[in-house]
């Protein structure tokens, strides 16, 4: 049991790890394609990688049922073949939600990161500023009829001093906040409504789920990328290497490793790991691309980053006790 445990513990960090390093992939792209581009060519990888999954889970099945189905003979009963839409009608609903609210959280994010000047730490400032979606998440349940835990309650006030120390600059006020700032924020919220979409739908099929909502994402990025940057596909072509970094590795195989780490590590330890994401962000963005953070920068990270665990709190309680 304790190394399934370990096993779980080690996928989430891979998964953070992934995650982490997306964002100076990202960043890399914002210089040569436009916001709409970038998410429409990683959002359609991710798409096709999670079609793959579902065929090869298929393929597994097939060859199991065969044996089950063995010596069956004549006595065997073939089910009423049923179309698709009406047998998986909440599975595609739910798709097409999460992938409206993925499509304005991405493009939101990957639009704060292009707007950033050259000297800005761009990837590690978008790394912290997108973790706030875990303390937004646990404000939200006050609105969904939860009782708002004290933990929580300071976290929101952390969450807020690093914000500041962050994103305002101290000679300049809040006249130097950056525009991505801004809108990394808005991001954020979006992203904290995608759990809460995603939440919703737990219980259907999570490969089909993924499939349709990157789809959705894909399509409405394509036009918007089409109409409002004038782009085609082969527009896509400078960032083909970031856009199947995020897309295989960050998007297909870090959501495969957060699956199989929640299955054996408890969600509040999992939100924990997950959210070492924002560390890897701004060590990628140091090793990869140079960035660098002034010392109230740098504390404003750790203040957002003790928010985060703070919001985890209640739920690590929870954990414990059951």
């Amino acid at each position: 049991m304790k190394g399934v445990k370990f096993a779980g513990t080690l996928a989430l960090f891979l998964a953070a790890f992934v995650w982490g390093m997306s964002f100076p992939a990202q960043t890399a792209a914002s210089e040569v394609v436009g916001p709409f581009t970038f998410i429409a060519g990683k959002s359609s990888i991710a798409c096709l990688f999670m079609l793959v999954l579902i065929g090869l889970r298929k393929a597994t099945r097939r060859g199991a049922s065969r044996g089950d189905t063995a010596g069956a003979g004549a006595h065997g009963v073939t089910p009423a073949p049923t179309g698709f839409f009406a047998a998986h009608r909440r599975v595609i609903i739910g798709g097409i939600v999460c992938g409206l609210v993925l499509f304005a959280a991405d493009n939101c994010q990957q639009a704060g990161i292009s707007s950033y000047p050259a000297e800005a730490a761009a990837s590690g400032r978008a790394g912290f500023l997108t973790a706030t979606y875990v303390v937004i998440v646990a404000l939200l349940a006050r609105f969904m009829g939860r009782k708002l835990h004290p933990a929580v309650i300071v976290a929101v006030f952390v969450c807020l001093a690093g914000m500041y120390l962050l994103c305002v600059p101290v000679d300049q006020g809040f006249s130097g906040v950056y525009l991505g700032d801004v809108i990394m924020l808005v991001g954020a919220l979006f992203y904290s409504l995608h759990i809460v979409a995603v939440g919703r739908f737990a219980l259907e099929d999570a490969l089909w789920l993924s499939a349709i909502q990157f789809f959705v994402s894909a399509a409405l990025s394509s036009g918007c990328a089409l109409v409002v940057e004038g782009a085609t596909p082969l527009d896509a072509l400078p960032a083909i290497f970031p856009i199947l970094y995020v897309g295989i590795f960050s998007t297909g195989l870090g959501y495969t490793l957060q699956n199989i780490g929640q299955r054996t590590v408890d969600e509040a330890p999992a939100a924990i790991l997950m959210s070492l994401e924002s560390v890897f962000a701004v060590l990628g963005g140091w090793a990869l691309l140079g960035e660098s953070m002034s010392a109230p920068e740098l504390a404003g990270c750790a203040l957002v980053f003790a928010a985060v665990l703070l919001a985890q709190l209640p739920q690590l309680k929870r954990a414990r006790s059951s």
